[in-house]
């Protein structure tokens, strides 16, 4: 495979601002970068609603007093 050096890139870049226009530039990065972090996330297994649940769970691990402080208020209402 060949080495792709400053002047490949720039060529590269220019066709596509010539494409795609300066207005859309930043949406066309925006989108391939979330696709390129979704595909990264589905290859490793990690997402962030499995992260968002790990922390829920820790959390409700770390204070299990203040839970059930929580939960004697509701009761006792």
């Amino acid at each position: 495979m060949p080495n792709i050096g400053p002047l490949e890139l720039a060529i590269v870049l220019v066709i596509v601002l010539v494409i795609f226009g300066p207005k859309k530039l930043p949406g066309l990065g925006r989108s391939l970068g979330t696709g390129m972090r979704e595909f990264k996330d589905s290859i490793t297994g990690d997402s962030k609603s499995d992260d968002r649940d790990r922390a829920e769970l820790t959390a409700a691990e770390a204070t299990p007093a203040e839970s059930a402080r929580e939960d004697a208020k509701v009761s006792g209402s």
